[in-house]
């Protein structure tokens, strides 16, 4: 299970920088996210007894109401835009820690929390593509125009432990005008987990 953070990003930029000189939501949204992050690892992992979960769904619904008038519009939204932080500020797929990157190929660590726990210790085999569209799209977007994913095929060879530390390798197999094709692994030690391949398409001018 994560611990709760109190500062400190260890994870590579996603070949971005983030805005400058006080980042959209400042110097500790990353631990609001990490903090998420932990939140939801214990609640995933818990037997929580009757009046506690209670009182947490009280206190979660007070928090949700003073974010509530904070809502803006896509463009300016911070989760998923802070790429100067782990997991680029963002609670829905694991952080991925990124050991080499280039326009070409990459690298990278991760841990499923408790919080994608799908059952006999395995993660969610839902939870999987997330971080294939995550790793593969950090890669094909580097250095070029912003592409959107086209198609992700996932084949599953053997588990996908939670818990423990998975890495996860990305190889751009060819480019084709707009198209870039990749391809990755997902693995724990030696064992292959799971594989992906897949196509992303660069967006034309003014396309959302």
């Amino acid at each position: 299970m994560s611990e709760v953070s109190t500062g400190h990003a260890d994870s590579r930029p996603y070949g971005r920088l983030a805005d400058t000189p006080e980042p959209a939501g400042g110097a500790d949204y990353e631990r609001l996210a990490a903090n998420l992050r932990h939140l939801l690892d214990a609640v995933g992992g818990a037997r929580l007894p009757n009046p506690l979960v209670s009182r947490v769904a009280d206190q979660l619904a007070e928090l949700g109401a003073q974010l509530a008038p904070f809502a803006v519009a896509e463009s300016e939204r911070v989760a998923g835009r802070r790429f100067d932080l782990p997991g680029r500020g963002q609670t829905m797929v694991p952080v991925l820690h990124w050991d080499e990157a280039d326009a070409h190929h990459g690298r990278c660590r991760l841990t499923f929390g408790r919080h994608y726990l799908g059952g006999g210790g395995a993660a969610h085999g839902g939870a999987v593509p997330l971080v294939f569209d995550e790793a593969l799209s950090a890669v094909a977007n580097r250095d070029r125009p912003m592409a959107r994913t086209a198609y992700l095929h996932v084949d599953y060879r053997a588990i996908v432990p939670i818990d423990t530390e998975l890495w996860v390798d990305v190889e751009v197999d060819r480019v084709e005008g707009r198209k870039c094709y990749l391809r990755g692994g997902l693995h724990h030690g030696d064992v292959l987990c799971a594989q992906a391949e897949a196509l992303f398409v660069e967006l034309r001018p003014g396309q959302p």
